[in-house]
């Protein structure tokens, strides 16, 4: 009875001791069929010469054989290989052998953990070997050497047997396997502490293979999709090839940048921080980036390629990754504070050759003076120049069909006045002209796509007219689209956009005051030479007067809000951005820094707050229909209509006044020269007498007299 005891104890059942499944299937146990959820293993009911207390102890005891047959058939199931081999030999067999639902049941974590649970079984066997060994040499053998040879396995297999029945039943695998081990860890038996740490181990060997692939050379291994770094399938909104029209090149690193890995929280251990996984995603992404140049920027020599590889990532650095992830593999345990510090170690190295490859070798600080000149309007001459030549063609309606060839000539004459031979930036500049004709083109544009909170359909209904929609277009090469993302280049055209009509209402404000001072000579040499009268010379320049007293507030709130954003906001950003990329040597911070600079730019230009934006719109609108009054004046005087503009102005203008005077903004961090700009429009205390009230109160109308002729 002792050897049918030890037969069962390694899952063999006969007469005495018998499986109740058995009876309940007609045929035996196959691999596929489900583990058992409850002990089925009894001794057999007909045997009378079996103490009641005998029989507890026997009961108790086999079922450890019960719990050795399903931690056993578990682990030929997980590390069963025999279906890849099949698929190999035959691929159209493989189908309808091999079902889908079984290949999607694999796991490498699964296998790794059955690994180690074959070696916790193969101590069990050695156990049950040296007992046998033991009742064979003892002259009366007894059940209590059984049952105290197999002492510490009454402690170790029924959590093991429970771990993977909750493993089978919730089809747990990957990251997910892994917490469960972790958790499973932190218990009061150190010798099943020891046990699933050994799992554990298992699972993190597969782990560190995984981190391996992808931080030192770039590869996502990843069959069954158990790794927390995963692919992206694909957007709901786009297909891949929207997706990759939308870069500015059709290069497999860049839609792997932005488009390809992303942190699969499903899969993520927790004791893993997100902060950590982030590291992983951005080191892997940049390894890819260094190991796999653009074939615009590879030379076409082989061996010249070979180095300059090398070169954005040399050998000794991957050798120095490869070793650290090795440090970790060999460790016994998973040290959580040794693993964020290798991770960060490999993110430091990824990021500081990333930082070299587009600072130094793309002349990162080139393109940025380059941006801020063209889409910051810091070449201001060139673009004084393109507005006075193109400023006839833009008092017409744009024509849908030839808008945009139309600027180009004066774009060109304005390039030809005040663009050198030696600037090698302003070649990547394009102007274009898209959206002309229904508000719905605009918003489908793909300049506003990137950054559409920006572009609210109350600024397009406060638009100037159709030449509100003048863009400008930046062709960036490998490596730099890393840095310039299509978001970021949406939201500097948005801040162009407004620059370019803050800077052409107050050039239309300065050119009506020249027209009429040229009006106003003409007439005085036709009062010396006798053309005119005395009198009705001095009955011009009186109804003329309020008019040009609105005209120089205008032109005051234009100058100083314009004075304020080219040097308070822009010029100082500028200075931060430039002394974070002096400072930095990390990519992910210039990045970081960069999209600070664009929030700063856009948040302290009142971009970004509704009610401010539609005041300044407004504003400029009333200016630019205020300077196309006056100019008409002569031939039709239009009194009431420059009465209704002065109005508005001034309610707008004071409205702007206290919203911006308010504490929620001047006394906010978000536009520290905020209060400058108050100072230089509030000198006189003009603006914080009118605004009293203005929300309540109308003032009344400042007449025009009308042009006696």
């Amino acid at each position: 009875m002792l050897h049918e005891l030890l037969l069962s104890l390694l899952g063999y059942t006969g007469d005495l001791i018998v499986d109740e499944r058995d009876r309940q299937l007609s045929v035996g146990l196959s691999p596929d069929d489900p583990i058992s959820n409850q002990c089925t293993f009894k001794l057999a009911s007909d045997i009378s010469f079996v103490e009641p207390s005998e029989r507890d102890i026997i009961e108790k005891t086999i079922a450890l054989g019960f719990y050795y047959r399903e931690l056993d058939r578990f682990a030929t199931k997980s590390r069963n290989l025999s279906w890849i081999r099949s698929g190999n030999e035959s691929p159209m067999p493989y189908t309808s052998v091999f079902p889908k639902e079984k290949m999607e049941n694999q796991s490498v974590y699964r296998r790794a953990i059955a690994n180690g649970i074959t070696e916790i079984l193969s101590v069990y066997r050695s156990a049950i070997l040296h007992m046998e060994q033991k009742l064979l040499s003892d002259h009366l053998p007894i059940l209590a050497t059984v049952t105290q040879g197999l002492n510490k396995f009454f402690v170790l297999l029924p959590p093991l047997y429970e771990l993977i029945l909750e493993i089978e039943r919730d089809g747990i695998c990957g990251g997910k396997l892994l917490n469960l081990l972790h958790k499973r860890c932190h218990c009061g038996v150190p010798e099943l502490q020891t046990c699933i740490q050994r799992l554990l181990w298992h699972g993190h060997q597969v782990m560190y293979n995984q981190l391996a692939s992808w931080m030192v050379y770039g590869i996502l291994h990843d069959q069954y999709g158990e790794f927390f770094i995963s692919e992206k399938e694909g957007n709901s909104d786009m297909n891949m090839t929207e997706k990759l029209t939308r870069m500015s090149v059709n290069d497999g690193t860049l839609s792997d940048w932005h488009l390809g890995f992303h942190i699969s929280s499903d899969m993520l251990p927790e004791y893993i921080p997100l902060h950590v996984a982030e590291s992983i995603l951005f080191a892997g992404k940049a390894i890819r980036v260094l190991r796999n140049p653009s074939s615009a920027f590879r030379s076409v020599d082989a061996k010249h390629t070979k180095l300059m590889r090398d070169e954005l990532l040399p050998q000794s650095e991957s050798d120095k990754i490869e070793s650290m992830l090795q440090n970790l593999k060999e460790s016994s345990e998973f040290h959580k504070r040794s693993f964020e510090g290798s991770v960060d170690s490999i993110r430091a190295i990824a990021a500081s050759h990333l930082w070299q490859l587009v600072v130094v070798r793309a002349d990162l600080n080139g393109h940025l003076k380059a941006i801020k000149d063209y889409f910051l309007l810091a070449k201001g001459d060139f673009f004084q120049s393109f507005l006075e030549e193109s400023r006839q063609l833009m008092r017409l309606p744009p024509r849908q069909s030839t808008a945009e060839a139309d600027l180009l000539v004066p774009f060109r004459l304005a390039v030809t006045k005040t663009i050198s031979d030696d600037d090698k930036y302003f070649s990547r500049v394009t102007l274009r002209m898209p959206g002309i004709g229904t508000k719905g083109d605009v918003s489908k544009s793909k300049y506003v796509d990137g950054d559409s909170s920006l572009l609210s359909d109350t600024s397009m209904e406060m638009s100037l007219d159709g030449w509100d929609g003048i863009a400008l277009e930046y062709s960036i090469d490998w490596p730099l689209q890393l840095f310039f993302t299509q978001q970021v280049l949406s939201r500097y055209r948005r801040i162009f956009q407004y620059l370019l009509r803050l800077k052409r209402t107050q050039m239309e404000l300065e050119k009506s005051w020249e027209s009429v001072m040229q009006q106003d000579h003409s007439n005085f040499s036709k009062r010396v030479n006798g053309s005119t009268s005395t009198s009705t010379s001095q009955q011009r320049r009186q109804c003329f007067r309020p008019m040009w007293r609105v005209r120089e507030h205008m032109a005051f709130l234009i100058r100083n809000l314009q004075f304020y954003i080219q040097v308070d906001v822009i010029e100082s950003q500028w200075n931060v951005l430039q002394t974070h990329i002096d400072e930095s040597r990390d990519f992910a911070q210039l990045v970081d820094f960069h999209q600070e600079y664009l929030s700063a730019l856009i948040s302290q230009s009142f971009l970004d707050i509704g009610s401010v934006s539609r005041i300044l719109d407004g504003i400029m609108k009333l200016c630019l229909q205020f300077c196309w009054k006056i100019e008409n004046q002569e031939t039709n005087a239009s009194t009431i209509e420059l009465e209704r503009i002065t109005e508005e102005f001034n309610k707008k203008s004071n409205s702007l006044y206290t919203i911006l005077r308010s504490s929620r903004l001047a006394g906010s961090q978000r536009a520290p020269f905020l209060r400058r700009f108050l100072l230089r429009l509030n000198f006189n205390s003009f603006f914080e007498q009118t605004a009293q009230g203005v929300m309540n109160v109308i003032r009344p109308r400042q007449t025009i007299p009308v042009l006696q002729r």
